[in-house]
């Protein structure tokens, strides 16, 4: 469920960061204390802001520090114990007022981290912190990283279409065992199994994809695809092909929950049934190479076994377990 985002009035950001520096680094008086709650009793809002910014004062010790040796912010020197360190509500008053970004992540630590994921032969779509839009496939999840400097997201195996919230600060990169991807903000497709598959479609903007290496490697220069570009690395072998405007639809039919086969070799169309419904599905060399047509509900199993059974005439075996083994009527 996405959270409804909240508008503060940014005296009042100021104000709650001020009071909470003074409530970690003194004893407030009883004219402080009346003072603090007369503050807190004209906005039912108000009390709900000091607590994040308890929070981030706690963090300060470390931020501050942080940002002073990056030349972000300049701090008078530390005073001694015992004042409520003007040095941190001074921090806390330019992290407020944004003159430095670090407060957002910071004073919301939800939107640092976030897990999303879909279960076993069911889609689901997610709007992350930053508002970058994500629909995820059956039996996929993702990890997602925000910081001051970018934005990551971990896919380990599974199939993701990322629409991202333009940021040419904080570039967006998602990372796969099979390779990466890094945008500042476009819209693209990932589908990645394990090691061995990664295939990255772009529908509009560009993207900078790695097959086999990470985002920061020091590998040659990446591909750069263009909308209607689609990369394929298998095993290590690399294609890159542009395609057509339907043929882009049909690589992205599994946001309607089907799958376009044209020519598509059985192999291929059985993993995405087996990744689907999490079953384990095995096909014969001979029997993987055979091409498919047709589109089919990814949700109903069944039927494609029964069109290839009938449809290209080859030996289909289910075990008790729920498994599935495919091979020619000749193979033993």
């Amino acid at each position: 469920m996405n959270r409804p985002t909240q508008v503060l009035d940014p005296s009042g950001e100021e104000e709650a960061s001020l009071w909470a520096a003074r409530l970690e680094g003194s004893v407030l008086t009883p004219a402080d204390r009346a003072e603090l709650d007369a503050w807190l009793a004209g906005d039912p809002g108000r009390r709900g802001l000091l607590s994040s910014y308890c929070q981030l004062s706690a963090k300060l010790d470390r931020l501050v520090p942080e940002l002073v040796d990056a030349g972000s912010v300049a701090m008078p020197p530390q005073r001694a114990r015992g004042a409520w360190a003007p040095w941190k509500a001074a921090a806390a008053g330019l992290l407020a007022a944004s003159l430095a970004i670090a407060v957002v992540w910071i004073a919301r630590p939800g939107d640092r981290m976030e897990n999303h994921s879909t279960p076993v032969g069911k889609r689901g779509a997610f709007t992350l912190a930053d508002g970058t839009r994500v629909e995820l496939n059956a039996n996929t999840s993702i990890l997602v990283e925000n910081s001051i400097a970018e934005r990551r997201v971990r896919l380990s195996d599974g199939e993701a279409f990322f629409i991202v919230s333009k940021d040419k600060a904080r570039p967006f990169t998602v990372e796969t065992p099979a390779g990466s991807v890094r945008v500042t903000g476009t819209i693209f497709n990932v589908l990645t199994e394990a090691t061995s598959q990664l295939e990255v479609t772009v529908v509009e903007g560009s993207v900078q994809v790695r097959p086999g290496e990470a985002a920061d490697s020091q590998a040659p220069s990446p591909f750069v695809l263009g909308a209607g570009d689609r990369l394929t690395d298998e095993n290590g072998a690399v294609w890159l092909r542009a395609l057509s405007g339907s043929e882009t639809e049909d690589a992205l039919a599994w946001r309607k929950g089907q799958i376009v086969c044209v020519g598509m070799p059985l192999s291929q169309a059985l993993a995405r049934y087996a990744h689907y419904h999490g079953r384990p599905i095995t096909v014969s060399a001979g029997a993987g190479k055979v091409p498919v047509g047709g589109v089919y509900g990814l949700g109903d199993l069944d039927e494609f076994l029964a069109y290839v059974r009938q449809g290209l005439n080859l030996r289909v075996e289910q075990g008790a377990d729920g498994s599935v083994r495919v091979s020619l009527p000749a193979e033993p």
